[in-house]
């Protein structure tokens, strides 16, 4: 078999292996580009942009419908899913293609497309071909875990990949797991007027979250939809346009039906498809790649990120961990760490949740913590917009450093940010509060929390 020499090789053409593949070739390297699917990665063909496509329609109909309290009477709201699926679509397809369009007009790109293994160190073989890297970044991803549940493979059901291909409005559907993706597309199905359960094994939804947050989603949640945690689903059965879900709890057991089931319990590496020992690079228990905190592996010159490396799997911390991993490949004498304890995440339900660091819970069990609670009814425009919730700083006591921000409600996505940068920056909470924030303007609700921390 004849093989290729690159000075730099990328498996996964997400948005991390891309951002890599980019920076080698514009600084005049070599790069092979391998991916097994299409480029773009989760985000762009199952993830972000597809899933908030769709929210965005969901959120719009759940503020018309909401506009009531504020003396505005809407008319019934009908919701055309083809055409919302048809958009969402189009949007995967434009993004997609500029990304092909940018690999290709790459010259020192050569794109791979098949899926990767390794047969030694430094070398791959992938559709047929063996390529070495003088230097390698994994980038391989993640996939829907699949739980071993009596009857389902038999039964049928969805993941975040295969509801991308709905045509029609289920009636009902019943979302399997109760983390980030479930609540996001469960809030999209009710919204379009579907009959929603959720079913979680643990004891509270959104169990990464901050407690007072997860109790909040699920009593705004329980409004529009069936909510069961501490539950286990033990058997599916299908027939007649229905499926059956047969699920169990402390005492307790109930036979569910709705024409479609979700999976949504968790992700699971790809690296076992890329027999990474064969290259001598170690896996946790998980399944994920070993990595430090400067995303080196345990073989020398190859370098993990994204899903692959199975910590704040989010595009943006993929797209950082692109930047970390390149400038620490091209810069080995004076490398970077990633921080992982500055990721920002939102959830795209209805009402929106964000948070940054740690919860409070989390803090608690580390240092000495004053935490701070303002409801959106505490500052003027919430109050003007009859918002619904709440934000929650989390601070060390003495130092006054924030450790951790959380929020749910109008706008939480775009207002966790002041947070996430003075956290990242390792700043006090006086960095925020003794700035000035436009009046009257959500914005107040930050500085508004931190001066309620007690």
């Amino acid at each position: 078999m004849p093989v290729e020499k690159y000075d730099v090789a990328v498996i996964g053409a997400g948005s991390g292996g891309l951002s890599v593949a980019f920076s080698a070739a514009a600084a005049g390297f070599k790069t092979a580009l391998i991916e097994k699917a299409n480029p773009g990665g989760t985000c762009v063909n199952a993830g972000c942009v597809p899933s908030k496509s769709l929210l965005v329609a969901a959120s719009r109909i759940s503020m018309i419908r909401d506009s009531e309290k504020l003396g505005i009477k809407a008319g019934v709201i009908t919701a055309d899913f083809q055409f919302i699926m048809g958009r969402m679509r189009g949007a995967i397809n434009k993004a997609r293609q500029n990304i092909e369009n940018f690999i290709t007009s790459e010259k020192n790109i050569r794109l791979y497309q098949g899926e990767a293994h390794f047969s030694g160190p430094y070398q791959l073989e992938v559709s047929g071909q063996r390529i070495t890297g003088e230097k390698i970044f994994i980038a391989s991803g993640a996939r829907p875990m699949l739980p071993p549940i009596k009857g389902l493979e038999g039964s049928g059901y969805l993941t975040n990949e295969t509801v991308l291909n709905l045509n029609t409005l289920p009636k009902s559907i019943i979302m399997i797991g109760g983390g980030y993706i479930s609540m996001e597309y469960a809030h999209f199905f009710s919204a379009m007027g579907a009959d929603v359960t959720i079913i979680e094994a643990g004891p509270r939804l959104l169990a990464n979250e901050d407690k007072d947050i997860s109790a909040a989603i699920e009593a705004a949640f329980k409004k529009r939809m069936q909510i069961y945690t501490g539950a286990k689903v033990t058997e599916v059965a299908g027939g007649n346009g229905m499926k059956t879900v047969q699920v169990e709890g402390p005492g307790w057991q109930i036979k569910l039906k709705a024409e479609e089931i979700m999976l949504a319990v968790g992700r699971v590496s790809n690296a076992d498809l890329l027999k990474p020992e064969l290259a001598g690079i170690e896996t946790d228990k998980r399944g994920y790649i070993k990595t430090d905190d400067y995303l080196r592996t345990s073989a020398e010159r190859v370098w993990a990120l994204g899903d692959a490396a199975g910590r704040q799997m989010f595009t943006h911390a993929a797209d950082k961990g692109a930047e970390v991993a390149w400038h620490n490949a091209s810069n080995p004498q004076a490398p970077t760490k990633m921080d992982w304890g500055a990721v920002p995440h939102a959830v795209f339900t209805e009402p929106e949740i964000a948070g940054v660091g740690l919860t409070g819970e989390q803090a608690r069990s580390q240092a000495e913590v004053l935490v701070g609670r303002a409801e959106y009814s505490d500052i003027t425009m919430g109050q003007l917009s009859r918002a619904e919730g709440f934000a929650k700083a989390v601070i060390e006591k003495g130092s006054g450093k924030i450790l951790g921000f959380h929020m749910i409600g109008p706008e939480a996505s775009v207002l966790i940010q002041e947070a996430a940068n003075a956290l990242a920056e390792g700043l006090g909470a006086a960095s925020i509060a003794e700035k000035m924030h436009i009046f009257p303007s959500l914005s107040e609700l930050i500085p508004e929390a931190i001066a309620r921390a007690k």
